[in-house]
């Protein structure tokens, strides 16, 4: 999701590359974001290739969002210790 947020959208393959993970592995994850409507996945054609654009939804960006403030209130919390 944090490679999706600094994007409009990416393609299947280009998260693959950018996660390390295989076809295998990347697709149920997707699929699980899609299903929380935290990613929209479009299939298509290009010059008879196919291709998968992902793209964050809102409830996608904003459930990233509670999450980085989550991490960070962990990281304030354990540094001012």
């Amino acid at each position: 999701m944090a490679c999706l947020a600094v994007v409009e959208s990416a393609d299947f393959t280009f998260l693959m590359h950018q996660t390390g993970l295989t076809r295998g592995n990347l697709s149920p994850n997707l699929r699980k974001l899609e299903e929380a409507d935290y990613v929209n996945i479009q299939k298509e054609f290009v010059d008879r290739v196919p291709r998968t654009l992902i793209r964050l939804t809102d409830r996608g960006r904003a459930a990233l969002q509670t999450y980085r403030e989550s991490m960070q209130s962990v990281l304030n919390e354990l540094l001012s210790k």
